[in-house]
């Protein structure tokens, strides 16, 4: 007799940790001497945790300070940082009341969705996605609706767009910056689509956590356009702590109670060092200042370059660390493309299908948050491989 397995089980990989694991592969195989993989298909920022938040984290290891439990929503001291930063980049008050340390952006989204939504209720998200949005939304028994779009609207969802959804859906997901993309939402653009959800009773979830990490547009936070809004954000981009599983929500007042009992229960609390280290972070922005100055170093390299390597139409890159490259002049399945690009140059790239079901297959990731020197050093081995 069969057992049986649920249907969370049939959610498809994060493909992007199987190009990692070719990269690894690849690096194996090469001979001690021969030119090393170049990372270019994570979004893992190469500098590491601030220096002041890692020797937080030593001092309070040291002194043997108490590594117990906090309380669900994390350390009190943390969320009131975490208070204070929202006054300090929006200028919006944000009662710590309100804020929810989680383990990471990742454990945030079923948190939200559980707190906002129902099986079977309908969740819109623009194409290309961030593809655990989908694969969580999927395994947790709602329905993701695709809003396909293109380089005419930066990659991003806009009114006339969601007003031709019909049924209404019960959420929206947006991004700003985006990942695959890294495009924004500007600041009207935000507001009126904030304003669209809270008109048509529609739940805004905003990931936001590539603030920090953009160029020439400002940032905005949908806390500030709607009190019905949940955005979360994370330690990991630009605060450069990835492995520290940290992140956060700020929740609105209706959610707070539904998804700390849920945080109870499900994860307990955050890591307790991580979150020592997390709320030393906020005094580090002038070394995270420089890791921004370098991906901008890196990306104003990159949209010099790449379209001299054949890779000529690339997305706006306008935060994040990201550029999606339009490959279908030279293939029309990414995931070979991206195969034989490690095989034949050693730069590994995420080929587009994790991010887009429907065009992927049209498309590159190319991650720019490893050293300069290996972004260098990845287009001039591009510009001559064809």
């Amino acid at each position: 007799m069969a057992i049986k397995v649920g249907r969370g089980a049939t959610a498809p990989p994060f493909m992007v940790m199987d190009v990692i694991a070719a990269a690894n592969a690849r690096q194996a195989s090469l001979h001690p001497d021969a030119p090393g993989v170049i990372r270019m298909e994570v979004g893992q920022p190469g500098t590491g945790a601030p220096e002041g938040a890692v020797e937080a984290a030593m001092r309070a290891l040291r002194t043997r300070q108490p590594m117990g439990y906090t309380e669900a929503f994390g350390r009190q001291s943390l969320r009131a940082r975490i208070a204070e930063h929202y006054r300090q980049w929006y200028g919006l008050e944000v009662p710590a009341s309100r804020i929810a340390v989680t383990a990471g952006a990742s454990g945030a989204f079923p948190l939200a969705f559980l707190a906002a939504f129902d099986p079977g209720d309908r969740i819109a998200l623009a194409s290309p996605f961030y593809p655990p949005y989908v694969n969580i939304l999927s395994a947790l028994g709602m329905q993701p609706v695709i809003v396909e779009t293109g380089l005419d609207t930066r990659f991003q969802p806009n009114v006339a767009m969601l007003d031709r959804l019909d049924p209404r859906p019960h959420g929206l997901i947006v991004a700003s910056p985006s990942n695959p993309c890294g495009t924004m939402l500007h600041p009207g653009e935000l507001a009126a689509i904030a304003r669209w959800c809270d008109a048509n009773g529609v739940r805004l979830i905003s990931d936001e956590i590539y603030h920090g990490i953009q160029y020439d547009q400002p940032l905005a936070t949908a806390g500030a356009a709607s009190a019905h809004a949940v955005v979360v954000n994370s330690f990991s981009k630009y605060f450069s702590m990835t492995g520290w599983r940290i992140g956060w929500m700020v929740l609105p007042e209706d959610l707070v109670r539904p998804v700390e009992c849920m945080a109870q229960n499900m994860f307990i609390c955050a890591p307790h060092v991580s979150q020592i280290a997390a709320e030393a972070a906020f005094d580090c922005h002038a070394e995270l200042a420089e890791n921004v100055a370098h991906y901008r170093r890196s990306r104003d390299h990159l949209l010099r370059i790449l379209p001299r390597a054949g890779f000529d139409r690339l997305s706006p890159a306008e935060g994040a660390f990201y550029l999606y490259a339009d490959v279908s002049g030279r293939s029309n399945d990414s995931a070979a493309f991206c195969a034989r690009m490690l095989t034949e140059t050693s730069v590994a790239a995420s080929p587009g299908v994790d991010f887009d079901r429907t065009r992927g297959n049209r498309f590159v990731r190319f991650s720019y948050c490893a050293a300069y020197a290996d972004i260098a050093e990845a287009t001039s081995r591009l510009a001559g491989w064809r």
